[in-house]
């Protein structure tokens, strides 16, 4: 069976408004081992709802269709449905007491807006929605199945996951499962991986339903194996022959299998069984390492904290940079990137210092250091190294993936990989030679 998807709303087209239902909806389907085929977006335009349901019920076995159920003008997803349906409409009194009792609890009086609300055709069966005020509603049409949701993402929601997903259970009782592996992986380009890393991965989709997605996005890569099978084990077998030749050719670049993993929770995982802590200074990337270290939950047992220090003299005063260094070299070199990396392991009494130093954009750039120009200092009792980045035009991206790079320095150096990210080479101390 395939599900199609028809998310309604002006709003959603023109921007003003995100459309979050639709990957919702898309992510819960999926997950629940229903594939969703389509997705379309429209106009709230009578001709445009009405072409897209009839769309859905000639093409998919269940359309989904969220948007224009609300108390305004232009909400007319209903009047085509009655229409569709050739229904009539019919008061649901469970809705209009709801209805009443959710007003008089804000002290709103009913409207006739409100009123209309509570009538539904009489072609359908109605999903009660307690979360607000329209009703979902449930349509069998030859063998097909529509439902109607509000667009208002918490009844959505709600509905979705109490009637909606329930009823297609019983529907489809044999449908296939999805069954999915993650592999998180930093410190290369997608393209290299693809070309140069795991070039045969296309070995182990050929002919089979296993699908290989690679999900680049905030200079981190996710590698989604996932494939529809009737049980875990069928799944496994589907899906480990691709799955092992990726962690064999991929090893080094690999920091975490977890869907929700992050470069900062697998540095934290590594200080803590190390019994190790991490000092941070930051002056281009300004608190957003830090930021990304402290949505870990748990990371005061082993981050110390960071300094902020933007300004030169917050470098020499917070962090012990030597001004000659500072006058010579200027902010953005590997001197300076080097002295804060120690800073804030010896400062924040850190057994691992970091840095980052650099010209973040879009203005500021030299010929000698043009923007994107970014140092990253790193520091131990055993190490003491510095690597040059050349990132990008974009401030904001400069300062999140100067960061992300950080961090798999860090994770790097604490698992024993000798190679750096996107082989940047170290340029270490001369007390560290």
């Amino acid at each position: 069976m395939n599900v199609h998807i028809i998310t309604i709303g002006t709003e959603l087209l023109i921007g003003d408004t995100v459309n979050t239902n639709a990957s919702w909806l898309g992510r819960m389907l999926t997950t629940s081992g229903f594939q969703c085929d389509q997705i379309l977006t429209i106009d709230d335009r009578p001709a445009d709802i009405r072409s897209a349901i009839e769309h859905g019920l000639a093409k998919a076995s269940v359309t989904i269709v969220t948007g224009g159920l609300g108390p305004t003008k232009d909400d007319v997803t209903k009047s085509v449905l009655y229409e569709k349906f050739n229904a009539k409409p019919v008061l649901h009194q469970p809705t209009l007491d709801h209805i009443k009792s959710v007003l008089s609890q804000r002290n709103i009086p009913v409207s006739e807006s409100n009123i209309e609300q509570a009538y539904v055709p009489d072609q359908c069966e109605v999903l009660f929605n307690k979360r607000g005020t329209a009703p979902g509603m449930w349509f069998e049409k030859e063998g097909r199945y529509l439902a109607v949701l509000p667009g208002v993402p918490a009844e959505m929601k709600h509905l979705t996951e109490n009637e909606i997903l329930p009823r297609l259970e019983r529907l489809f009782p044999d449908h296939p499962r999805y069954f999915s592996r993650y592999y998180k992986i930093a410190g290369i380009g997608e393209s290299t991986l693809g070309d140069e890393v795991i070039p045969e991965i296309d070995q182990f989709t050929n002919g089979t339903n296993l699908n290989v997605a690679s999900l680049p996005g905030g200079g981190v890569i996710t590698l989604r194996l996932s494939v529809y099978a009737r049980d875990e084990k069928q799944a496994d077998e589907k899906i480990t022959p691709a799955g092992d030749y990726i962690e064999n050719q991929a090893e080094e670049h690999i920091f975490s299998m977890r869907q929700d993993g992050s470069l900062a929770a697998t540095v934290g995982e590594l200080l803590s069984v190390n019994d190790q802590t991490l000092g941070v200074a930051e002056s281009c990337t300004g608190g957003y390492l830090s930021n990304l270290i402290t949505e870990v939950p748990g990371c005061s047992a082993w981050y110390k904290g960071g300094v902020n220090c933007y300004s030169n003299d917050s470098k020499v005063g917070l962090l012990g940079v030597d001004e000659a260094t500072l006058n010579h070299y200027g902010a953005v070199s590997k001197e300076t990137a080097l002295e804060l990396a120690k800073g804030a392991a010896l400062k924040l009494n850190a057994d691992v210092g970091v840095s980052t130093t650099g010209v973040a954009g879009p203005s500021g750039g030299t010929p000698d250091k043009p923007v994107g120009t970014v140092w990253v200092g790193y520091y131990d009792a055993h190490r003491h190294f510095a690597l040059k980045l050349m990132l990008f035009k974009d401030r904001k991206v400069n300062k999140q993936r100067a960061s992300v790079i950080t961090l798999d320095v860090i994770r790097r150096v604490l698992s024993g990989i000798s190679t750096m990210p996107y082989g940047l080479q170290p340029e270490y101390a001369e007390a560290a030679r």
